[in-house]
């Protein structure tokens, strides 16, 4: 059986809790800090907490190493940081107005 990769992990774990418009961005060529960039939208703060601990909950089932978490105490965005993938998991408000999306650009926009 093959081995889930980091991006996958991540995704499926989004997408068990019903995490929202879920994209992932190839950042490898542009960025030095992470290879995939992924952003999904939580209905609440409850939720996006639930997203959060559920995708921690995930990679450490799976042995991965995960670097750091930011923004659980207010749960407007919060950011899981895995090394080569870093997670957005923000309420709609707050992803509009930062518009993560346009900032890294369509090029680098990958199916889920």
């Amino acid at each position: 059986m093959k081995t889930p990769d980091l991006k996958t992990i991540c995704c499926e774990a989004l997408d068990d809790l019903k995490a929202q418009n879920i994209l992932v961005l190839d950042i490898q060529d542009i960025s030095g800090f992470a290879d995939w960039f992924i952003i999904a939208t939580a209905s609440s703060s409850r939720n996006a907490k639930a997203i959060s601990n559920k995708l921690i909950e995930s990679l450490k089932l799976q042995n991965q190493h995960l670097v750091g978490v930011e923004g659980q105490d207010d749960s407007e965005w919060i950011l899981v940081d895995c090394g080569d993938v870093v997670v957005n998991i923000m309420q709609q408000e707050t992803r509009e107005f930062y518009d993560l999306e346009s900032l890294w650009g369509e090029k680098t926009l990958v199916s889920v």
